[in-house]
């Protein structure tokens, strides 16, 4: 990296730190090692690259929802600010473990079974267990290498019927296809908040997709739209079914109209970004050219045809 700024004076390495971690931090889905290696060779400093590293590997990860086998191979956890116990220890809340995790490398390198105070009360792992299977079945459905995970926000102690609480529900799905020149990723947080009171569940979510095509180019999409609903506070296993379908039909629809956005680019969004006629609303004579006086021009500066 260039040791000059903008008015010729060298780059601190203060600055040259907080660009390296904007790079990292804003790689597409699925791409930040090739990001970081180029990183680390233009900076041509491996202590600046290391804190640059350290600091927006794990913010990065929590962002695009990382989902990392767990060294048991029993399943995958997925890194979010709603399992992290500090910044390498994140709860995964189907299996009452905690992962120990290496950011850098996206891996795992520890397990452990998860302490009583990090879990929720069983009133509450009622709820949580029911909206998990109901979205383990949807997920599985949907998206082919998709994960989930339910979390408890709020109330993890409620012991029974009379109090308020909330869940989490994080999806995160991601195709690879370096090879191909291609990524993508699905990232949707649905925020289920319980009211015990009036007997109403009420569900809201964002949804964000990414994707990086990069063959002779660089096109890419960021999206992300909220949705909101509401159900009505039944049993475990009836609410859960209730959460699982409203889910399952908003990112539905909004997939669908993703698609049809797609089919119609050529034919009406890329139409749209150009000018049908000029501005003198007259075609161009490109048969007949010497019609124009700058044509007339050049052609006698340039002694054309003599």
């Amino acid at each position: 990296m260039s040791d000059d700024g903008g008015a010729g004076e060298p780059l601190t390495d203060g600055q040259k730190l907080e660009i390296a971690v904007w790079f990292l931090s804003n790689a597409p889905a699925g791409e930040i090692h090739y990001v970081a290696k180029d990183v680390r060779a233009l900076l041509g400093d491996d202590a600046v690259y290391e804190a640059a590293a350290a600091e927006a590997f794990p913010e990065y990860n929590k962002a695009h929802l990382v989902a990392l086998e767990l060294p048991d191979r029993s399943s995958d956890i997925i890194i979010s600010t709603y399992g992290e116990l500090d910044k390498n220890n994140y709860l995964d809340p189907r299996t009452a473990q905690v992962a120990t995790i290496d950011h850098i490398k996206q891996t795992c390198t520890k397990l452990r079974p998860a302490a009583d105070e990090e879990l929720p009360s069983a009133y509450i792992e009622e709820f949580r267990s029911a909206l998990d299977v109901e979205l383990s079945k949807y997920v599985g459905e949907a998206y082919p290498k998709g994960v989930c995970a339910v979390y408890c926000t709020s109330g993890k102690d409620v012991e029974g019927p009379g109090a308020d609480f909330s869940l989490a529900v994080v999806i995160s799905a991601a195709k690879r296809s370096p090879q191909n020149f291609c990524n993508g990723s699905w990232r949707s947080i649905w925020n289920v908040e319980f009211n015990y009171e009036l007997q109403f569940v009420v569900i809201k979510g964002n949804i964000q997709v990414g994707a990086h095509y990069f063959e002779e180019g660089n096109v890419q999409l960021d999206t992300n739209i909220d949705r909101k609903d509401s159900t009505i506070l039944q049993s475990p296993e009836d609410t859960a079914v209730a959460i699982a379908n409203i889910i399952r039909h908003h990112e539905s629809e909004y997939l669908s109209s993703l698609e049809e956005s797609y089919l119609n680019l050529s034919d009406a969004t890329f139409k749209d970004l150009r000018r049908k006629l000029p501005v003198t609303r007259t075609l161009f004579p490109w048969h007949n050219t010497l019609a124009f006086s700058i044509t007339r021009d050049l052609a006698k500066e340039l002694a054309l045809g003599k």
